[in-house]
């Protein structure tokens, strides 16, 4: 489609923004804390297990993404849960062993793990 004015512009920007909106409608999003407070409690590591644990598995519809700063450095590592129609859950203080744990139940089974709960939103 060839852009001929500033109406075709903002017909191409609302498609694509209606199309992203129904990917993340139908997929569970995790969210680490990679921001410095993060990267020094040990996010990294918990990053990698978090998408080793999903490959082993062979989930399927959950992207996995980082975030910079999130204010909480006493919680750090952070990881936001998102699942399509629930509110966001924030873990606190997660380690590398924690992941299996944590997909299990609440990526795979949906029950959230109030041990490890920080915030729900």
């Amino acid at each position: 489609m060839a852009i001929k004015n500033l109406d075709d512009l903002r017909k191409i920007k609302e498609s694509a923004k209606q199309a992203m909106s129904a990917r993340h409608e139908s997929e569970t999003r995790v969210t680490v804390g990679m921001g410095t407070c993060g990267i020094a409690a040990g996010a990294r590591a918990v990053m990698t297990a978090i998408l080793d644990e999903i490959s082993k598995r062979g989930i399927q519809n959950v992207s996995v993404t980082q975030t910079g700063y999130i204010e909480m450095c006493r919680k750090e590592p952070l990881v936001d849960i998102v699942r399509p129609g629930e509110p966001k859950v924030t873990y606190g203080n997660v380690k590398p062993e924690d992941v299996p744990r944590i997909v299990s139940e609440h990526l795979v089974n949906g029950r959230v793990l109030s041990d490890l709960v920080v915030a729900k939103i």
